[in-house]
């Protein structure tokens, strides 16, 4: 047989356990280029630019 808990685990120990487990906001960051919102770290997804250089062209990838 499997191991069963002694004792029933309270609402408020589960909910205490269970406190880290929400959802996070994703952290947004303006492009310095275009002023559209991005990832951090990220190549912006509106006009190709990367830390103030192109480094996606978005010309060829519409086509």
């Amino acid at each position: 047989m499997t191991p069963l808990p002694k004792r029933k685990i309270s609402k408020g120990r589960r909910d205490r356990r269970r406190a880290h487990d929400a959802l996070k906001a994703t952290n947004l960051v303006v492009c310095g280029n275009c002023g559209g919102s991005r990832l951090p770290h990220t190549v912006c997804p509106n006009c190709g630019f990367y830390k103030g250089r192109e480094v996606i062209s978005m010309e060829a990838e519409e086509k």
